[in-house]
């Protein structure tokens, strides 16, 4: 049988969810998918991540401006393993190291990206908490300020400050996702700053390498990295998708762009999560406004993109979608149901609505393993 966990918002996000929910169906998930209701009680876990060889599932709670891991006890279970740790306000998104030796918790309030330890257990090690040094102090070689606590600091500043006119409103830095690049760097995105940036990893916690600079204004949200070693980026404000490669000296830089649908409209139109087909011919964003799913052809060994096919989401503000074995699933936070979409096997083209499904404020599917 096909399963999947189920993020969701709970009350204090304007939401309905109780905690992590379970969603079952057949067993490729080809007609319908139900939801069971929730396995934890957990306010408002909004992303969930998977530890890599470990039956140990971790939530951002986004309200609660914490993380926390909770372990598989049984074929449908989960229970907490171990307190909430601290994170940054409204962490929004966690990504799981390879080796499963610590995560990446981004947080949108205030644009930190938080490291935390992972023990041999799954268990977050609350000592081994580091947010990310201020960047501007990174850059400059110069000494944390030490008016916060140890490994606290600010986020960096507005690459784009001295070019605005003074009756801007002064922007915010809201960091939004992390993804592990193949050499094992780690690359964020800043959605208020407009900003890609490169991390190194190391034992007392992340170092800035360098920052890939988006026009002003575009808002980057969530990546994919692809399977050349491409990194793919939507934008929440611009309606675009990025396509970045790192140079022969390991600078990343931007080396192409693409609005994600021809009639998609800046200003109504809002992307949220960027996802690919297995084989990574294909990606996909969802539009929220049109309610709508674009999907994109790679081109060339992945260094451009293509649009070609708009389909009806099938939801109300799809927040997120999974490509799952030849189908689609879709988030509809304020429609609070879930869509199942057929996808072409050969074009990779969004076909239609195959079932709906109520389930409470959904953001976030992540397969049961």
């Amino acid at each position: 049988m096909t399963r999947f966990w189920l993020g969701g918002y709970g009350a204090a996000m304007d939401g309905s969810a109780d905690g992590i929910g379970l969603l079952s169906g057949d067993e490729t998930a080809a007609t319908a998918l139900s939801y069971r209701g929730a396995v934890t009680q957990t306010p408002s876990p909004s992303w969930l991540a998977q530890h890599p060889t470990l039956d140990v599932v971790y939530a951002a709670l986004e309200g609660d401006a914490a993380v926390q891991a909770f372990v598989r006890t049984g074929e449908s279970t989960l229970r907490p393993l171990g307190e909430p740790v601290e994170a940054g306000d409204s962490v929004c998104h966690v990504a799981v190291s390879p080796r499963g030796d610590f995560l990446v918790a981004s947080c949108y309030g205030d644009g930190r990206v938080v490291r935390i330890g992972i023990d041999s257990e799954g268990r977050l090690i609350p000592d081994a908490v580091n947010k990310a040094a201020d960047l501007r102090a990174a850059l400059l070689g110069e000494p944390l300020e030490t008016s916060a606590p140890a490994g606290v600091a600010a986020a960096a500043s507005d690459p784009w400050a001295t070019s605005r006119a003074s009756s801007d409103a002064e922007r915010v830095s809201h960091a939004h996702a992390a993804a592990f690049l193949r050499d094992g760097r780690i690359a964020t995105t800043d959605l208020g700053f407009d900003l890609v940036r490169i991390w190194r990893p190391g034992a007392s916690g992340l170092a800035l390498d360098h920052e890939v600079v988006l026009p002003q204004g575009t808002g980057p949200r969530h990546m994919v990295v692809h399977p050349s070693g491409h990194l793919h980026v939507v934008t929440e404000y611009s309606c675009e998708v990025f396509t970045l490669a790192a140079g022969r000296d390991g600078t990343w830089a931007i080396v192409s762009s693409v609005l994600s649908s021809p009639i998609a409209e800046v200003g109504t139109d809002f992307p949220a999560e960027l996802a690919r087909s297995r084989d990574g011919q294909f990606l996909y964003t969802a539009l929220r406004g049109s309610n709508t799913i674009a999907a994109l052809r790679v081109r060339g060994a992945g260094e451009s993109l293509e649009p070609f096919a708009l389909a009806d989401s099938g939801v109300d503000w799809p927040r997120h979608h999974l490509v799952h074995e030849g189908k689609m699933l879709v988030a509809g936070q304020r429609s609070d149901t879930i869509a199942l979409l057929d996808l072409d096997e050969r074009t990779g083209a969004p076909l239609g609505i195959r079932h709906q499904a109520p389930a409470p404020t959904p953001t976030h599917f992540l397969p049961v393993r």
